[in-house]
């Protein structure tokens, strides 16, 4: 939500899963804890993707996730 409301489209499944409440096959397979497969995100890029816009994501996620992320732990 909050980086939607800074003008980034992120999706948390796969392009070929859109829809779908369940987590990522390939997730799953990792066998990452399941809430961590529901919190995981998709980031897609392409190639005129430019510094400015990766610099203006990279601080959008330290701003939205600061404190709130957890070390994964398999």
């Amino acid at each position: 939500m909050g980086l939607d409301l800074e003008g980034i489209a992120v999706s948390n499944g796969s392009a070929c899963s859109s829809g779908k409440v369940e987590p990522s096959h390939v997730l799953q397979a990792m066998k990452l804890p399941k809430d961590i497969q529901l919190s995981a995100i998709r980031i897609s890029l392409g190639r005129y993707t430019t510094q400015e816009e990766m610099e203006f994501l990279v601080a959008a996620l330290k701003k939205f996730t600061q404190n709130k992320i957890k070390p994964v732990r398999n």
